[in-house]
């Protein structure tokens, strides 16, 4: 059964920063491109940052600068460490991993069930 558990969500002020944690179990996670995507009230998803199961990154030009996306295969774990957090940051935040590569990340095979991010003072 495979599993992709977010953490690490929660409430910060603006300028804060947070990481989030997705711990994936029943995939092979070396082989996986895995993202980021996050959903805010009323908004369509839309990507934060991707890795290709060789590392290469690719991010949203609204985070560029802000956020990075890190994978440690030896934890099964992907990585989103925010910092300058804005207001605008807030949403549902979902990993995914898909074999197939980064391409196919927009309509993943496998999804989290997400973790909130709240930006507000």
């Amino acid at each position: 059964q495979v599993q992709l558990v977010e953490s690490g969500g929660g409430l910060v002020q603006p300028g804060g920063s947070l990481r989030l944690s997705c711990t994936t179990s029943g995939i092979i996670f070396r082989l996986n491109a895995m993202g980021w995507y996050r959903q805010a009230p009323g908004k369509q998803r839309e990507l934060v940052a991707t890795s290709t199961s060789g590392g290469t990154t690719n991010y949203a030009d609204s985070v560029k600068g802000r956020f990075t996306i890190s994978r440690d295969n030896a934890k099964n774990t992907v990585y989103l460490q925010m910092n300058s957090l804005k207001p605008e940051d807030t949403a549902v935040y979902y990993c995914n991993a898909d074999p197939r590569g980064s391409r196919y990340l927009w309509e993943a095979r496998y999804w989290g069930q997400g973790t909130q991010v709240t930006v507000s003072s």
